[in-house]
């Protein structure tokens, strides 16, 4: 997700996706996934647009954008499960079986388990293994790909950076994708203000940065906000580093947001167009994900969730309901 400074920027000469959100579990941990493909695989594109029509009264349309949201300064056609099966999207295979997390500078204890903590939904929400990596300092950061910020005077890195001259050469040769996560601020570079984080569509490789959701260890309300904030935008960026481009039809995971306020008001499950791609791309049964999401949801208090989840699982099981 881009928060645009008032100079222009030409956004069709980047061909990077940038986005919000954030994870946790001990580091180093490889988060199994049980596979599903069988029963996945025996279902046809056409079974799960049916799938998808049972679960579509639960979701709303997309609404009016206001001035300073993401639609309204970005034109996006979206992109329909047709248009992304035809793609040849970046999807898991034998050879390419763990999305990894690189964890990048100093981070607090609560940091360290919200890093976990997103390894583990991001297992579930992708049908894939995830294995967070030993974390590296920010000193791999040369001073010629940091910048003080203009206005608030914090040090922020430069995103292309990162994905190019950081994860791209370190990217195992297993990995669906590689994404990094960051305490520092996050710069796409000239006529930027700052991004929460920005991924490939095509590189398998994406960033997103703790730094502007509050504080981990603050009060329960903040601290639960944060917590929300950084799933929201792991689920996203991995999204795009599945070849998954910004949804404009419904209120979804995967909508672009210009601002917090923007990024909060998003759910972070994803919508009936979106969610097939991923039942698609990483052969996941829909009702065993949304089984499995639904723990996760309930074991860390995110009731909203548990329960939307739990609907859709309904409906699958009793579309007549």
């Amino acid at each position: 997700m881009h928060i645009r400074s008032k100079r222009h920027l030409d956004v069709r000469r980047t061909v990077w996706i940038s986005l919000f959100l954030i994870a946790a579990t001990p580091l180093g941990l490889l988060v199994p996934m049980e596979s599903t493909s069988t029963a996945a695989d025996a279902e046809t594109p056409a079974q799960l647009r049916i799938a998808a029509g049972r679960i579509r009264p639960l979701h709303r349309i997309k609404m009016p954008s206001g001035p300073e949201d993401w639609l309204a300064t970005h034109r996006e056609a979206g992109q329909t499960f047709e248009q992304y099966r035809h793609s040849n999207p970046n999807r898991p295979t034998k050879e390419r079986t763990i999305l990894y997390v690189q964890p990048i500078g100093a981070f607090t204890n609560a940091e360290r388990q919200l890093v976990d903590e997103t390894a583990d939904l991001l297992s579930r929400f992708y049908n894939v293994r995830t294995k967070v990596l030993d974390p590296i300092g920010l000193d791999v950061i040369p001073s010629k790909a940091q910048r003080v910020h203009p206005t608030s005077g914090d040090r922020q890195i430069l995103t292309t950076y990162v994905l190019d001259k950081v994860l791209k050469p370190r990217r195992p040769r297993n990995a669906v994708a590689m994404l990094a996560l960051t305490t520092a601020d996050l710069w796409p570079g000239e006529g930027w203000n700052f991004v929460f984080g920005q991924a490939s569509l095509s590189e398998r490789v994406g960033v997103w940065s703790l730094f502007r959701f509050g504080n981990a260890e603050g009060p329960k309300a903040e601290s639960r906000q944060f917590r929300r904030r950084t799933f929201k935008v792991a689920v996203h960026e991995t999204g795009h580093m599945l070849g998954i481009a910004h949804c404009t039809a419904y209120e979804c995971g995967m909508n672009g947001a210009n601002h917090l306020a923007e990024m909060d008001s998003r759910p972070f499950y994803f919508c009936p167009e979106c969610v097939q791609k991923i039942w698609w791309a990483c052969h996941a049964d829909p009702i065993q994900r949304y089984e499995s999401l639904i723990e996760f949801a309930r074991r860390h208090g995110l009731d909203a969730e548990a329960e939307f989840w739990q609907k859709s699982v309904d409906r699958l099981r009793h579309p007549a309901g």
